[in-house]
């Protein structure tokens, strides 16, 4: 095996997400590119409205040449959704269909509505043979390739698992004109001599040098092509995630099987094409297999001890077998999530490091050769919401189910495909007595309540109106501006009929929930009444505090509420007296019910005392609270401190002092 080696991709690296086809592909079809999807201005054109639609994000026009929209187009044409160009010596482009036009399975990708729909789209592009071989005339499908390998790893070694490094030197390095046994063999020897290896960095440094002595391109490819050629694979739905590496899905065992029995044809590029264009066809197509795939998931379920029934399904057609089958395998993926989400809270410091590299921007953390965490730059949005519902699963206690919490997507691994669609909000944690609405963004630009401002309160409002018990907002980013928190402070909004609702909205960054989150689990303290009273103070200064200065006050609350937590101190009561709001209504024992109409002040910087300030809707635009909501702060008299507050009763108009009338039975905020 010394033979020059390439390595094959099946995705590609300017694409590395293959769960982002399908929303670019949607953009495409209802596009004048349809048909015209070459050329330098059409290249342009299509890359500028992917841009413009928020699938790519091309950085102050860092790609003016069109590439994005050239990788697009590969992806589209390698996976049949749209006719790839024929070469001459293949056949004539008349032959297959019209130049990036969408074909048949385009259509049907179009129409995958379901993530099992869409993963059995890319298992039927996947098993195609349209990779070339060396010897010019045959062709293979990497994954059939993959598959053989790894079940005869399993008949050697009970288990199908293939490690990174073991994908990276002998996985997608080969192909079938290698001698599958011996593959396998250099596999095995490679994994027990690693084993052995004192340090597995350097160990895996100098294979991978080794077999690059015949790979004429950077020795980096091994690693960096596997990380995406691993994920394409996985999206297929028959191989899914263990470590770094990959391993048969246990209830795709018998389909595997079936795939890998056939791994290179002779049969001619552009028939291959046109199998590809028009729906490659399955073994589970087939009745026998259908069943046979179907008797064992029954099996497994059985052995499980999982519950289901199937008995008002029909089982005469490969179609009708089928949806039966997809109907234990949902049940099965929601047991699975169950048993995901009960181990959350021992997950703790990972769901940590995610919002860390969150935070960043993006990034990796390796923690060893074999363990890494990664957040793509280009999918944070996805990763905020699915670290926040994992983070909401340690804290645990929900009576709702881990996949009733969520609106997005996951894949077999239980990591995001992509973020939640609109219409509804991010994370619904529900509780006995109470629910907490989580919205999360990543944007942290002014434009940040634009966006937000409207959907979360309206979200907010419909929890409200929709669960028969309070409902707490979390909003977070990892920036917080200052106008969102300004919105999220009044928390006004006006439901049907014109019912007034004042919301209970938290704006917290990224970082302010990590410092209580990390908290909670270092104290052992790990509960959602926790989080609710870290809400509840956070909110209780909304209504004397700017959006400034309660910003300031949150960050406050949060820091100090986490130290309590880890130094095990009680909560100090910060204030022996009421905070007052604008235009406050009272009740005196003796005058009754009156209303705050202006506040009393001393500035001993400038030596007034007993400054009147009007205060029945807010402060004057001079002066403003800090985030104690005891001190003022005026832009000629500097820092003050309230001594009383004017009071407009029935027949009489009082000056009540701060804080002694208030901290009596006599006198009480309504």
């Amino acid at each position: 095996m010394s033979e020059q080696i390439k390595i094959w991709l099946v995705g590609n690296t300017g694409l590395r997400n293959p769960n982002r086809i399908q929303e670019g592909f949607s953009v495409f079809a209802n596009s004048a590119f349809v048909g015209h999807l070459h050329g330098r201005e059409n290249e342009l054109g299509f890359m500028n409205l992917l841009d413009e639609k928020g699938i790519i994000q091309n950085e102050e026009g860092k790609d003016s040449s069109g590439s994005h929209a050239r990788k697009w187009r590969l992806m589209f044409a390698k996976n049949g959704l749209i006719y790839p160009q024929i070469q001459k010596k293949n056949g004539q482009q008349e032959e297959l269909g019209p130049l990036d036009d969408i074909t048949p399975f385009g259509r049907s990708f179009l129409k995958a509505d379901t993530y099992p729909a869409v993963q059995e789209c890319y298992l039927r592009a996947m098993s195609v043979e349209q990779f070339a071989m060396p010897n010019g005339t045959h062709y293979f499908s990497p994954l059939r390739w993959l598959l053989a390998i790894m079940l005869e790893l399993e008949k050697r070694t009970g288990s199908s698992e293939l490690s990174r490094i073991e994908f990276a030197l002998w996985g997608h390095t080969t192909n079938p004109s290698y001698n599958l046994e011996e593959v396998v063999d250099n596999i095995l020897d490679l994994r027990r001599r690693r084993a052995a290896a004192p340090a597995k960095r350097p160990f895996d440094k100098k294979e991978i040098a080794k077999r690059g002595e015949n790979y004429d391109k950077k020795a980096d490819n091994f690693l960096d092509y596997s990380d995406m050629n691993m994920r394409y694979l996985r999206i297929s739905g028959v191989l899914q995630r263990k470590g770094r590496g990959l391993i048969i899905v246990p209830t795709k065992h018998v389909l595997a099987e079936k795939l890998a029995k056939a791994t290179a044809s002779a049969v001619p590029l552009i028939e291959q094409y046109k199998v590809l264009c028009t729906g490659a066809p399955l073994p589970t197509d087939n009745a026998d297999v259908a069943k046979s795939l179907l008797d064992d998931l029954i099996k497994q379920m059985k052995d499980r001890h999982i519950m289901f029934d199937i008995s008002d399904l029909p089982l005469n057609t490969p179609a009708e077998i089928n949806i039966a089958r997809q109907r234990l395998e949902n049940i099965l993926a929601q047991t699975d999530e169950i048993q995901y989400a009960n181990d959350q809270c021992n997950q703790w410091e990972e769901i940590r490091d995610y919002m860390t590299l969150l935070i960043k921007g993006g990034g990796k953390l390796v923690y060893d050769e074999d363990n890494a965490i990664e957040v793509p730059k280009d999918e944070t949005p996805a990763y905020l919401e699915w670290t926040l519902w994992r983070a909401a699963l340690a804290i645990d206690h929900m009576v709702n189910k881990p996949y009733e919490v969520r609106g997005f997507k996951l894949d077999s691994d239980f990591m995001p495909v992509s973020a939640a669609g609109g219409g509804k909000g991010d994370l619904y944690c529900e509780f006995d007595d109470f629910t907490i609405l989580t919205e999360v963004t990543m944007s942290t630009s002014s434009r940040q309540e634009a966006m937000e401002g409207e959907p979360v309160r309206r979200h907010v409002s419909d929890a409200v109106l929709k669960y028969g018990k309070p409902v707490y907002g979390m909003f977070i980013a990892v920036h917080i501006d200052t106008n969102t928190a300004e919105t999220f402070r009044h928390g006004v909004w006006y439901a049907k009929g014109d019912i007034k609702q004042r919301l209970d909205i938290v704006p917290l960054t990224l970082a302010q929930f990590q410092k209580y989150f990390v908290a909670m689990f270092e104290a052992n303290k790990a509960d959602p009444v926790r989080l609710r009273s870290l809400i509840t103070k956070c909110e209780s200064r909304r209504d004397i505090l700017g959006a400034p200065a309660w910003k300031e006050y949150i960050d406050e609350i949060v820091t100090e509420n986490a130290n309590n937590l880890i130094n095990g101190l009680p909560i100090q009561k910060r204030i022996t007296a009421p905070l007052v709001p604008a235009g406050a209504i009272v009740n005196d024992v003796y005058w009754g019910n009156g209303q705050v109409v202006a506040l009393v002040a001393d500035f001993p910087e400038c030596g007034k005392t007993r400054v009147e300030l009007p205060y029945l809707m807010s402060l004057p635009d001079e002066v403003s609270h800090c985030a104690d909501g005891l001190t003022l702060l005026h832009d000629r008299f500097g820092e003050g401190t309230i001594s009383g507050y004017i009071i407009v009763f029935k027949n009489k108009v009082l000056t009540m002092n701060y804080p002694e009338s208030f901290t009596k039975d006599t006198l009480n905020i309504v």
